[in-house]
């Protein structure tokens, strides 16, 4: 039966890990436990129970900066930065629906699996506005980078290199993030009837624009139809949209401006505040496939948007295959029926067509995750620098130990 270590101060964190590191014990690190189905399964006798360390410690709402524990609740942090007219705008998801979790999770648990929503397309990722950290290292070793004002240069960017790292490189106890100013408007331009390389035009078009989009996706017929907004539902056709924040006039003004450069390809409609928000939710989330009867699995594949058309019609084959697109058609969310091997060799020589493409496996079973690669697998050169990177956070593969990749 798996042990948990439940460090409440940083120097019994420091310990916890110093003694997993001597006596070489790998820890599973967990928060709240909301992304334990994330990567590959851990095999541990000991868990690193982290949730001590929670709570906002600075929020200067003037000087654009929140620090917390990292185990604070994300929705903690969203409800302090909507009461300050505030919010992160990489747009971190809620996979709790998609994941059959309770709970957004942490700060930390996003920023470590470097999670962000449909605004990342203008904004950046999580990695963009993660402004500093103070974690130890598998070497039990206390280290800590960034800092508290958005220009800080202190050497090396390691909150880069944590951000994505999903815990294999150091446990975060305390975390430091850039938050911006909520828009005060938002409207969402719709364009029906258009397959997935005329829609992905379409978002091209208006992402190239001078129009300032911060979201870009296109749905097929059969997923707008299950959307909780009735304007995209009714309409029973796939559809594009094209997201636009900011103040009430420069947002109409654009509004317009997009409307006329699409109105040739078929923009015709227009979500305002409420149906907007829900609209991009359900996109954010993950929602057309997380409904509580879907069992199916999900990839999470990002290829160049010029490719999305291709590499769809590429899965379309794989029995129960759906698919949607986000970041203009840069990322693909696809469903599929296939429990026993995820359909991994199609949906990989899929994105592999493309050159420059990743698929990951986000929503499988225990067994299936043990037994294909999850993450994409890494050209050489680029494994044996991340075994180095390791080697240099955590020789004794103390921390996670083989939940990015076996071995590592």
């Amino acid at each position: 039966m798996t042990q948990a270590l439940k460090p409440e101060t940083p120097a019994q964190l420091l310990d916890a890990i110093a003694w997993a590191n001597s006596d070489r014990k790998p820890l599973e690190l967990v928060g709240t436990g909301t992304k334990r189905g994330l990567g590959r399964p851990m095999q541990t006798a000991f868990t690193l129970d982290l949730s001590a360390f929670t709570g906002i410690s600075l929020h200067e709402p003037a000087e654009l900066v929140l620090s917390a524990g990292a185990a604070t609740p994300m929705a903690e942090v969203e409800a302090a930065l909507e009461a300050a007219g505030q919010e992160l705008a990489f747009e971190p998801p809620d996979f709790s629906a998609l994941l059959r979790v309770p709970g957004m999770g942490t700060l930390g648990g996003v920023l470590a699996a470097n999670l962000s929503g449909p605004r990342r397309i203008k904004q950046g990722a999580a990695r963009d506005h993660f402004l500093g950290f103070e974690a130890v290292s598998g070497r039990g070793q206390a280290f800590k980078s960034g800092g508290r004002v958005v220009k800080n240069v202190t050497g090396y960017d390691l909150c880069k290199l944590m951000a994505g790292s999903w815990g294999t490189l150091g446990a975060m106890h305390g975390v430091t993030v850039k938050v911006l100013p909520r828009g005060a408007k938002t409207r969402t331009v719709l364009l029906f009837d258009v397959d997935a390389a005329a829609g992905i035009a379409a978002l091209t078009d208006g992402l190239n624009s001078p129009c300032e989009v911060s979201g870009a996706a296109w749905l097929p017929a059969s997923v707008a139809a299950r959307s909780g907004v009735d304007m995209v539902a009714r309409e029973g056709a796939p559809v594009a949209a094209l997201r636009v924040e900011g103040f009430g006039p420069s947002v109409e003004a654009r509004c317009g401006m997009l409307r006329a450069l699409l109105k040739d390809r078929g923009a015709t409609e227009e979500l305002h505040s409420h149906r907007s928000h829900a609209f991009w939710r359900e996109v954010r989330d993950v929602a057309p496939f997380a409904g509580a009867d879907d069992d199916r699995i999900v990839w999470r594949i990002s290829v160049p948007p010029t490719e999305a058309a291709r590499v769809i019609a590429a899965t379309a084959g794989i029995k129960g295959a759906e698919a949607y697109c986000d970041w203009g058609g840069g990322l693909i969310w696809l469903a599929v029926d296939a429990p026993r091997t995820g359909a991994d060799g199609l949906v990989r020589d899929a994105v592999a067509t493309t050159g420059s493409g990743w698929a990951q496996l986000f929503r499988g079973g225990d067994a299936l995750r043990a037994a294909i690669p999850v993450f994409q697998p890494e050209p050489a050169p680029v494994a044996a620098l991340t075994r180095r990177i390791k080697d240099g956070f955590d020789p004794n593969r103390v921390l996670n130990p083989g939940r990015m990749n076996e071995g590592v």
